[in-house]
């Protein structure tokens, strides 16, 4: 059983950064892919960005190329999500997520494992 904390979250300015945390349970992750995901009121969960454990490959999605970095600390299973110039539209509850297996990386209903979310907010 995979346990997920998220934290991190917070208020910020239009164009102010903030950095996501997720730290994952002991155990063993070469295989896994670890994503955050976000959801905004009304809206459907949505894809930002993955990385595959072993070999930190990442993705993201179009609305975050460029502003978002994922990476992770394999000593601390800890994965992070540095998010630069922000913008309003950013505004959501992000979670982060686990699978074990690498395909569909940006299909929520794919991951297992999920953590209890995070509010960011972003004011113009």
């Amino acid at each position: 059983q995979v346990q997920l904390v998220e934290s991190g979250g917070g208020l910020v300015q239009a164009g102010g950064s903030l950095r996501l945390s997720c730290a994952a349970s002991a155990g063993t992750f070469s295989s896994y892919v670890m994503g955050w995901f976000r959801q905004a009121p009304g809206k459907e969960r949505e894809f930002v960005a993955a990385i595959k454990w072993n070999f930190a490959i990442t993705y993201y999605a179009d609305s975050v190329k460029g502003r978002f970095t994922i990476s992770r600390d394999t000593a601390k299973t800890t994965v992070y999500l540095q998010m630069n110039s922000l913008k309003p539209e950013d505004t959501a509850v992000y979670y982060c997520a686990a699978k074990r297996t690498a395909d569909r990386h940006s299909v929520p209903s794919a991951y297992g494992y999920w953590g209890q979310g995070t509010q960011v907010t972003v004011s113009s």
